[in-house]
């Protein structure tokens, strides 16, 4: 549920603004729901405002890949396979680079809030926490994209990182798939302390690769599963 404090800016371009950063970062935070609908008269009602900057809002989402429309209101996409392997394609094409810059630039502040998220991470893995995993991931990521210094290249990563925000919170319930993440993070954290462009390149690029991996390693067995319980439905009948 978008913020219900009411939000009372002075025009209708601001409140465009605001209401867009509030599901933004719903988004961002894997807070919005696969199937949640988002419906721009609802929202208008609970933020106190009216529906036009609402609407223009969440058309500006759907124009750029976070939402689709649908009968009634707006919800995340449904990706398929194929639109899944585009983003991480997209992503291994920008992601290394920025990397690169990033451990060129990120400054001591940057480094302590990266060091941060790192132990959280491994935290929720010890445990199995999916949520803390996740969220802790989600701060890594901001963290080194703040020290991207070209605007456009961080904005392009965080958009195509945040269209399958729903897809990496589902694959991060399985345990194996939490080592691995964790230890890709502890890999770019040790080029990071290095100062090494070469090697944040290398480890974001084997990054990116293991997660795209483990994606289609899960979603086979995900299938293989549905088709099982297909077969063992129908024999029943």
């Amino acid at each position: 549920m978008v913020s219900q404090t009411a939000i009372r800016p002075s025009g209708n371009g601001s409140l465009r603004v605001r209401v867009y950063d509030e599901i933004r970062a719903r988004i961002h935070g894997g807070l919005l729901g696969q199937d949640e609908k988002l419906v721009d008269v609802d929202i208008a009602n609970r933020l106190g405002v009216s529906r036009m900057p609402v609407r223009e809002a969440l058309l500006q989402l759907t124009h750029e890949g976070y939402l689709v429309g649908t009968t009634r209101g707006f919800m995340l996409p449904r990706l398929t396979a194929t639109d899944v392997a585009n983003i991480f394609e997209v992503r291994r094409c920008l992601e290394p680079r920025a990397a690169a810059h990033a451990a060129r630039d990120i400054d001591e502040e940057g480094m302590r809030r990266l060091a941060e998220a790192l132990d959280d991470a491994e935290q929720a893995a010890s445990t199995g926490d999916a949520e803390l995993l996740f969220q802790a991931n989600v701060r890594f990521r901001s963290c080194w994209l703040e020290a991207v210094r070209n605007d456009r290249l961080a904005s392009a990563i965080s958009r195509f990182a945040d269209h399958v925000q729903v897809v990496r919170l589902g694959t991060l319930t399985h345990l194996p798939t939490q080592a691995v993440v964790v230890a890709g993070m502890r890999k770019l954290h040790e080029a990071f302390v290095r100062r090494d462009p070469m090697a944040a390149f290398d480890h974001m690029t084997r990054f990116i690769e293991t997660a795209e991996e483990r994606f289609v390693v899960l979603t086979q067995a995900l299938e293989a599963s549905a088709m099982e319980n297909r077969t063992a439905g129908q024999g029943r009948t």
